[in-house]
């Protein structure tokens, strides 16, 4: 069995993964992991409740969940992966850039994403992952993520 983190932010991560990011309410956009191979690959999930303050003025009247939020999503899910593995504990995951990003489907309060990261390349310094999200089987948003460790 594996030794009990003293630590109560070390007692929550173990219990919910979640906890792992640093980004709070209101600018947390994952809702929980659905499944997570440490360093690996990660399926998270996140709804869109239309509560969020951004929707007010993003198309009033017609809200839309922003495609650079979509890729912040991704971006955190990937984070939860990396910080997961017990080599990057306690690292600052940072965007550095991404590449081939491709918005195909628009994502609307009561949608709830479906968020894949699978990492390919993990260093000291950073690395790259490639990130889907889905709403049901219909691709929302996709690309190559680069992320720096601080």
């Amino acid at each position: 069995m594996p030794p009990v983190p003293s630590d109560p932010d070390s007692v929550a991560a173990a219990n919910d993964p979640v906890a792992l990011l640093p980004h709070r309410p209101p600018f947390r956009f994952v809702d929980r992991v659905a499944r997570l191979e440490p360093g690996h690959s990660i399926e998270a999930r996140y709804r869109v409740t239309g509560q969020e303050p951004f929707l007010a003025g993003h198309f009033p009247g017609n809200p839309v969940f922003p495609g650079v939020l979509q890729l912040e999503a991704l971006a955190q899910t990937g984070a939860i992966a990396v910080l997961s593995d017990e080599r990057y504990a306690g690292k600052l995951p940072l965007f550095g850039g991404v590449e081939s990003v491709r918005f195909r489907r628009l994502v609307r309060p009561g949608d709830e994403l479906v968020l894949l990261v699978e990492l390919e390349r993990l260093s000291a310094r950073g690395g790259w992952g490639r990130g889907r999200a889905l709403v049901g089987d219909e691709r929302c948003c996709e690309g190559r993520l680069l992320f720096a460790l601080g």
